[in-house]
């Protein structure tokens, strides 16, 4: 059936390409960005800053008013930030959190309260592998996702009375602009090589990741199943044995794993 769906950071990016596929499956997409654009994106385009509560409580208000129910709500608007954890200043550890956790918490605030009216609906948050395990270097953008995960879960059962489906979405590396976009800091000499090694990996697994069509087929099939499961893990055959082996084996054992990985 056709779906109304909301997906935050819908201009570029993965938010972009699944806005594409999933209004080419026969869906209603209505995107949100936090600039406003007059480009034809075969879409609806909203200005919506998630880190903004005003502007969230006016797009929301809007989309419901010009598109009525809000069938489905993708949490997809994210940024991330590479640095020493011990230099990053807190003011973008700080952005960090309101854009990634914050806004996504904000934005689901708002659209459940609809849902509730309409009893019923799908929230799916996208988290990452970095949801599931500290990543050197990116700690930051890994506890911003950690947080993510332990509200969503929260959210999945306080909202399941109100047949409000909570899941998450967690890809590996995939090939997208997020890359370009990250944010770098960099200040402690004694970390420099380090980091900027691990930056090297980091920059060169993303540029050779997977095509992000496949976290939008992944999505498509979410909203269409009766059931579906509470976390989706999108990636490589290999990020996909890494997540299951953080089930299993000793935090050291991963922390060893994940050090040679990105040669620290």
């Amino acid at each position: 059936m056709k779906k109304n769906i909301l997906i935050t950071g819908a201009s570029s990016g993965i938010g972009k390409i699944c806005a594409n596929y999933l209004t080419n499956c026969g869906n209603h997409v209505i995107g949100t960005s936090r600039k406003s654009y007059i480009d034809d994106f075969g879409y609806p385009i909203i200005q919506m800053d998630v880190t903004d509560a005003a502007s969230v409580s006016c797009a929301i208000s809007r989309v419901t008013t010009e598109f009525g129910n809000i069938d489905v709500l993708i949490n997809n608007a994210g940024m991330g930030i590479a640095g020493p954890i011990i230099s990053t200043p807190l003011t973008e550890a700080k952005l960090q959190f309101e854009t990634n956790f914050f806004g996504l918490l904000q934005v689901s605030q708002h659209v459940a309260n609809h849902m509730k009216q309409q009893h019923g609906g799908l929230i799916i948050n996208m988290s990452s592998i970095a949801g599931k395990v500290g990543l050197p270097f990116q700690g930051l953008y890994s506890a911003s996702k950690f947080a993510v995960e332990g509200v969503s879960q929260a959210m999945r059962m306080e909202l399941a009375v109100n047949n409000i489906k909570v899941v998450l979405v967690n890809p590996g590396d995939f090939k997208t602009n997020f890359t370009q976009n990250r944010v770098i800091h960099q200040e402690s000499d004694t970390e420099t090589v380090a980091f900027q090694k691990a930056l090297d990996i980091i920059n060169k697994n993303e540029t050779n990741g997977g095509d992000p069509i496949e976290i939008a087929k992944v999505i498509h099939r979410i909203i269409r199943s009766k059931n579906p499961k509470t976390n989706y893990f999108v990636g490589s055959s290999g990020e996909k044995i890494f997540t299951r082996m953080i089930n299993y084996l000793p935090s050291k054992q991963i922390e060893k794993i994940l050090s040679r990985f990105y040669g620290i």
